[in-house]
């Protein structure tokens, strides 16, 4: 037990120098080939890796849903992830990864579980396309030119795609005053999930809230710098121009926590709020983004949540 706790509190202990573990596993052969192409997926994301236990076929199920397992006393539906992208598993699905994504737990068949590296941001870019619909960024093992590529799967546009009940809609909560932000200022937003960016960019223009949308910590972080060189210009302040920044934790290049530890830490932007907008639940890592600084935290995409805290935040700032 001890030793769980030792693993869990450095692991933690990394986002102090914007550095994760990712797990990596395969699918099979990409389409076509023979090759047998690296995934990865956050350490923290992952409950447990099982043998596959019997699987309980559900009728009229989404064709890459391969049913639901007992699992400890949980229903979980078990998703054939092989089957969402695509890929042919020579050695069928014998791995099943339990995970926890915004406050649900689904689990994913994979072909073959491999290790798990420790890695710095920067080492990973944003796809850009470059790994079609189903892919946010592009992780590289090592600093080497030929260094081998990992794949970094969109979990949420896939719980989208297969589990749609399994994520809300940030335009669904009409409950509540209507959010006002003062004059001039908008809301910096990061994110690297296109469906994540599309879903608060719906949910904050239902609001008519003003916002500038950006795809990982350092691009957020780049523009809120340029912002305040440009408030200073007009004889203003960052404060004039940013009323709140809305940050995901994992990103390409920076990821939220350290994002967040700039801010605060930077006599000029220190009283910005900012709000954490993650997929990264459990009350571990929800606990822990309290210790960057943080001003509150909102699990993905839960809509009355999500409205409110940003209300609550705001109205503690103009009191």
């Amino acid at each position: 037990m001890d030793t769980a706790f030792h693993e869990i509190d450095e692991r933690t202990n990394l986002t102090a120098s914007n550095k994760f573990e990712l797990l990596l596993f395969r699918l099979g052969e990409a389409p076509g080939t023979d090759h047998r192409e690296l995934f990865g997926i956050n350490v923290f994301k992952v409950r447990e890796i099982l043998v596959m236990p019997t699987i309980t076929a559900v009728a009229n199920a989404h064709d890459c849903v391969m049913g639901i397992a007992n699992i400890r006393g949980q229903i979980i539906t078990v998703i054939n992830l092989p089957k969402v992208v695509g890929c042919i598993p020579k050695k069928g699905t014998p791995i099943l990864l339990v995970t926890e994504y915004a406050r649900s737990t689904q689990a994913f068949a994979v072909e073959e579980v491999n290790e798990i590296v420790r890695l710095e941001w920067n080492q990973v870019i944003a796809a850009d396309g470059n790994g079609g619909d189903l892919v946010t960024s592009i992780a590289r093992l090592d600093r080497s030119t030929d260094s081998p590529l990992v794949q970094v799967l969109d979990v949420e546009q896939i719980l989208r795609d297969v589990l749609p009940n399994a994520t809300g809609d940030l335009t669904e909560h009409k409950g509540g005053p209507k959010i006002m932000l003062p004059p001039g200022t908008s809301i910096l937003v990061a994110d690297d999930s296109p469906l994540a960016r599309s879903m608060v960019e719906n949910g904050l223009t239902q609001q008519g809230i003003s916002f500038i949308m950006t795809k990982s910590g350092l691009e957020a972080w780049n523009q809120i710098q340029a912002m305040s060189d440009a408030a200073i210009a007009e004889g203003k302040t960052i404060q004039d121009k940013v009323a709140l920044v809305l940050t995901d934790l994992e990103m390409p290049e920076m990821d939220g926590f350290t994002l967040t530890r700039k801010i605060k830490n930077d006599q000029r932007f220190k009283s910005i709020p900012v709000v954490i907008h993650s997929s990264l639940t459990g009350e571990a890592n929800e606990n822990h983004v309290k210790s960057v600084g943080a001003d509150a935290y909102v699990a993905k995409f839960v809509a009355a949540e999500f409205m409110q805290t940003i209300r609550k935040v705001l109205n503690n700032v103009q009191r």
